[in-house]
């Protein structure tokens, strides 16, 4: 066979990258003797080609022609066979698993001769007819792209017309007219009528799943999860299996434990008489595994026995597809599920606990993420609420938003900075940038694996799905409650995605257990299996991990809270954030004053009150360090605004008022203004053009130390100058530090240790670093602005301007801002690390940009062998535990 086709039995799990997650993992059942239907998967190279060239790779038709050969020699029937014909189903499936954004065609194969002969063989006309107009529906909406909604509306008006709620109890007259309706639809939308080949129907499938991968939510899905764009996706042919069979027949979604919360056992939904589409994409509520239990117990056994097999397998909590045909059981898939965070620390720490992984395993199986989402407010169990539904718990947290029936009326509102729940009779995966957006997401139908659910426990939002009492009316834009009450759009809803609840206005919030937990006022036994799951992987994290973790903090309160989460020292303290409020009028007569005395009268008010500052801030962190940055404010920050200012004089000066200050200042500001002041008089340039600034500034630091010191505590200094581009410019005011140390010595009489070191944040710096290190004991690598000059962007304006454009348009996968730009200033980070390190093997390294608690950068830290990371103080834990899954992942 050719290179672009390879049917189940000739793969494995570990071939994703070529046939695709699912592919592989059918392959992988097959292979262990699981019963899987027959068939074979096209290969993600064949998908490449298609997506360069718009065509398909020569020969692979007839590679598909001759494996759909073997379908029918092993089956006995003939693909879209008059008599006794052969169905297939084509599915798509990517390396990494993307529910719900590409497409699926079912029932191929089926055509007007065919579905008569299908009635025959089986003696079921209600089900020859209902494939039939799946097929139609699917078709239609999946490879021709006519609107899904006039499929909708007319099975809608079939049930109307009959009486009825529910598609099961529509008959086969029924479905025959509705196939009917379905072919004037496509022959409407479309132009030609229906295609009656079955071989027709399958490679415009296949075509169809191909450049779904570039589909509009397909492509958010991956910016969004950080998927590469250039994988491809292969597609799966696989004989159908029969759900919708009648009695005896069912699909279902089943995960080997909870997906929302990790606990152990089987949690599943199914439905009755249904193809598997009918479950994901929650069109009926469905019946829980107990229930499959009483209706078919043969078929529940059969089901834990290869959920455990497969659980064992993969070493991992598994998400599986199954299909029951007339007593019969298929897996249809298998995969490592999606989970929540809850449950991924819960899940690894039990699978450590059962001997099934390693502690290192066990650290890798979660991320910084999920514990980012983990500390997250949940509701206030005290807090007044009117409950007006309960649904079921589809992915956790507490949500508060305004109600928003639309997806594209909830990007709008998000947008305008109003938290959005997304309100759905059930979502699909064009409700995915509606789902981006919301806080929160609230269903009317579906259970824990519909759509919304999977999609939302993914991206961590907050979903309370299958709310049946609810009557959605999107159109409308309102739901309704038995009792009659009404919520309409704009109505205030909070949704508890641990317990289903649904409440109308606003419910009171608290703290995590999590951020309970690290801030010391919850024991990790009063936490639970959470808390419990936390705090062991974050041991195994720390005794792993080889870089310190520090934290961005400007004041006491907030250094405490940081040491509390677990930070090693500061790594970034900013003096300019001691200076606004009261304190703001002190940094503006020094930078307008004229003259050595002037300044020296804002000098002598401003020492004791750094002083002061400094010792709260040594004390609160005794015994660990503390990088202090010297001032680095854009000057237009602490100056009166150029035009409002010229408006007062020249208003005072019409009205014949003196005002000879605001004169003055004017002629002052208009000195000192600046067309871009990021760029201009600041960081260790003011320190330079003001002179004795550092110095009194460094000299408080010092006298701060000592002052702890001669308390019994230990201060550990390090004094870090802003902006260097130059090693004179750090020459120049190392000399006045020093000499700020030696008076503060003499002063107190006791022993100072202290580093003097720059932050490397302008490209040049980077660039001359062996040079800048020869007057350096440590660089801290401020990467935002680091980022800002290396891009040219300035970060306040492009984040709201054209960022999104980037995005949309592929020239940025994420923001540089959140995650380092490996190729540009990631290189720029490597060249100051080894060029100052060539020059001073000793030297300390670190970062104090927001990098500092991102997960990926902080891997790539680690991978420059940096000494620390710093970041805010609620990122602390999450760089703790990245700093560990850092060094497990190298090896």
């Amino acid at each position: 066979m050719g290179p672009f086709v390879r049917d189940f039995e000739n793969g494995s799990k570990d071939e994703k990258d070529l046939l695709g997650g699912k592919g592989a993992n059918l392959a992988e059942m097959t292979r262990l003797g699981i019963p899987v239907p027959p068939g074979f998967t096209i290969t993600t190279e064949a998908c490449r080609q298609f997506l360069a060239t718009a065509t398909v790779p020569d020969g692979l038709w007839d590679e598909v022609d001759q494996h759909v050969a073997a379908l029918e020699a092993r089956t006995g029937r003939r693909l879209g066979d008059p008599t006794d014909p052969m169905l297939v189903s084509v599915r798509s499936g990517a390396k990494f698993s993307m529910p719900g954004m590409m497409e699926t065609v079912l029932d191929i194969g089926l055509g007007d001769a065919s579905v008569e002969g299908l009635a025959r063989q089986t003696g079921d006309p209600r089900f020859a007819w209902d494939s039939y107009r799946r097929l139609l529906q699917m078709y239609g909406k999946t490879v021709l792209d006519l609107d899904g909604d006039r499929f909708e509306d007319a099975i809608d008006a079939a049930k109307r017309a009959k009486g009825v709620t529910a598609d099961v109890d529509l008959d086969a007259d029924d479905l025959r007219a509705l196939v009917a309706t379905f072919q004037q639809v496509i022959e409407e939308g479309s132009g030609t009528p229906f295609p009656q080949d079955p071989r027709a129907q399958l490679r415009a499938a296949v075509r169809a799943v191909f450049g779904s991968w570039n589909s509009d939510r397909a492509v958010l899905y991956r910016r969004r999860e950080r998927i590469p764009a250039d994988l491809g996706t292969a597609v799966n042919v696989q004989v159908m299996a029969f759900g919708n069979r009648g009695a005896g027949s069912g699909s279902g979604v089943a995960f080997t434990r909870d997906p929302a919360t990790g606990a152990p056992g089987v949690y599943g939904d199914y439905l009755e008489d249904a193809q598997g589409e009918d479950v994901v994409a929650g069109i009926r509520n469905t019946l829980t595994l107990a229930d499959l239990e009483r209706i078919d117990k043969t078929s529940y056994d059969e089901l834990l026995a290869i959920m455990s097999r497969l659980e064992g397998h993969y070493r991992d909590m598994c998400d599986i597809e199954f299909t029951i045909e007339q007593g019969r059981l298929w897996m249809l898939q298998t995969r490592v599920g999606k989970r929540t965070a809850q449950a991924a620390f819960r899940i690894a720490v039990d699978l450590l606990d059962e001997g099934v992984i390693s502690e290192e395993e066990a650290l890798l199986r979660v991320t910084g993420d999920q514990l980012a989402q983990l500390m997250f407010p949940h509701f206030d169990p005290d807090g007044a609420r009117a409950l007006v539904a309960r649904g079921m718990s589809a992915s956790p947290g507490a949500a508060v938003g305004v109600a928003v029936f639309d997806s594209d009326a909830a990007v709008r509102v998000a947008v305008e900075g109003t938290p959005v729940i997304l309100v759905r009779r059930e979502t699909t995966p064009d409700d995915l940038h509606g789902m981006v957006a919301a806080a929160g997401i609230l269903t009317s139908r579906g259970g824990k694996t519909s759509h919304a659910a999977v999609v939302a426990r993914g991206m961590g939002r907050t979903c309370v799905c299958g709310a049946e009492t609810l009557e959605v009316d999107t159109r409308a834009g309102q739901f309704s409650t038995p009792d009659g009450t009404v919520v309409r759009e704009g109505d205030t809803l909070s949704i508890d995605g641990s317990t289903g609840e649904v409440f109308l206005g606003e419910v009171a919030v608290r703290p995590s257990p999590v951020v309970r937990y690290f801030e010391g006022t919850m024991s990790v036994d009063e936490g639970g299996p959470l808390v419990a799951a936390v705090d062991r992987l974050m041991g195994v994290a720390d005794k792993h991990r080889r870089m310190q973790v520090r934290a961005n903090a400007d004041n006491a309160a907030d250094a405490a809270r940081a040491r509390r989460f677990g930070a090693e020292g500061i790594g970034l303290c900013r003096t300019e954030h001691m200076f606004l409020g009261e304190r703001r009028e002190l940094v503006e007569r020094l930078i307008l004053a004229e003259g050595e005395e002037e300044r020296q009268v804002v000098f002598d008010e401003l020492l004791p009150l750094q002083r002061a500052d400094f010792v709260e801030i040594f004390e609160a962190m005794d015994g660990l360090p503390v990088t202090v940055r010297l001032l680095d404010p854009p000057l237009h920050e602490f100056l009166p605004d150029f035009t409002e200012l010229s408006v007062k004089v020249a208003v005072a000066e019409a009205t014949g008022r003196e005002h000879d200050t605001d004169s003055l200042l004017l002629l002052a500001v208009h000195r000192l203004h600046e067309e871009n002041p990021m760029l201009g008089l600041r960081g260790v340039r003011l320190g330079i053009a003001i002179p004795g600034l550092f110095e009194m500034q460094s000299q408080a630091i010092l006298e701060a130390a000592a002052i702890v010191a001669e308390r019994g505590g230990h201060a550990r200094p390090e004094i870090m100058v802003p902006l260097v581009g130059a090693v004179e410019e750090l020459s120049t005011i190392r000399a006045e530090i020093d000499d700020a140390a030696h008076r503060a010595r003499e002063k107190h009489a006791v022993h100072l240790e202290h580093l003097v070191g720059t932050m490397i944040e302008l490209p040049r710096a980077a660039l001359t670093a062996g040079d800048i290190a020869q007057a350096a004991d440590f660089f801290s690598f401020g990467t935002n602005d680091l980022t800002q000059t290396t891009w040219g962007f300035s970060r306040d304006d492009v984040e709201s301007s054209f960022f999104s454009r980037y995005m949309e348009a592929g020239i940025l996968g994420v923001s540089p801002f959140e995650t380092i730009d490996r190729r540009g200033v990631g290189r720029l980070v490597r060249i100051g690390t080894d060029e100052g390190r060539r020059t001073k093997p000793g030297l300390k390294v670190g970062v104090c940009g927001e990098h500092g608690g991102d997960p990926e950068s902080v891997h790539y830290f680690e991978e420059r062998g940096l000494d620390y990371v710093s970041c805010s103080p609620f990122r602390v834990p999450v760089a703790r535990l990245e700093a560990g899954r850092a060094v497990v992942a190298s090896g």
